[in-house]
């Protein structure tokens, strides 16, 4: 492969997810690069699939749009055909199919995907289509060393949703403050919960974020 379309496949990001009490959280950065170039600071890095699953993306933007594409589609045939939501799990095991058949030719992408059945659940989603079942948290992107500090160290069982929500958070600022690829005007957060799934918005992780500061 040429070098200039190796630079192109160059991304970076730092996504988190993690999972509490009665929620599972998700955070992103929301930079979106090209080589060495930062092309956009407001890039969509979560996505909700379903009213109780979610996930996360890093990677290549049009690989990881192309399988979004893809679940949400099947999602809603599933519910369609069967009258049942497709779990998480189920959800995971086609993402992996997806991913594991195209594994000569890979889409550069990983989901770390989240959903709510009886309890929080969590997935990580490697390149060639493995699953891993995650039981507090998973991260990804070229962020991964700092956020995953974060959590090595302040992270505990049945966290309340606002305390996971502020650990996700000061997982993905540190990453930003480090990582030269992670960046963006703010951090994306999602919080799924039973059968609901809310996006903060961006004056809410603003408090949030100066809080962290000033703590």
């Amino acid at each position: 492969m040429h070098i200039n379309e190796r630079e192109k496949l160059k991304t970076g990001t730092t996504t988190v997810a993690a999972i509490g009490k009665d929620c599972a959280v998700l955070a992103a950065d929301m930079q979106a690069t090209l080589g060495n170039m930062s092309y956009d600071q407001e890039a969509q890095k979560l996505y909700k699939i379903t009213d109780y699953t979610a996930l996360t993306n890093a990677g290549v933007v049009g690989d990881s749009l192309t399988i979004i594409r893809f679940l949400k589609a099947h999602a809603s045939m599933y519910e369609i055909e069967r009258e049942i939501e497709m779990t998480p799990k189920a959800m995971a095991s086609l993402l992996s199919s997806v991913l594991n058949s195209s594994r000569f030719y890979p889409y550069i992408v990983q989901f770390l995907l989240a959903g709510y059945l009886d309890k929080p659940e969590l997935y990580e989603i490697t390149l060639e289509g493995g699953v891993l079942e995650r039981k507090q948290y998973a991260v990804s992107g070229s962020g991964t060393m700092f956020a995953m500090s974060v959590f090595d160290q302040s992270y505990k069982p049945n966290m309340g949703e606002k305390e996971l929500i502020d650990l996700a958070v000061r997982a993905v600022m540190s990453s930003k403050k480090r990582d030269i690829y992670t960046g963006g005007k703010s951090i994306s957060v999602m919080v799924i919960r039973k059968k609901k799934i809310e996006e903060l918005s961006e004056d809410e992780v603003t408090k949030i974020i100066d809080q962290i500061k000033v703590n």
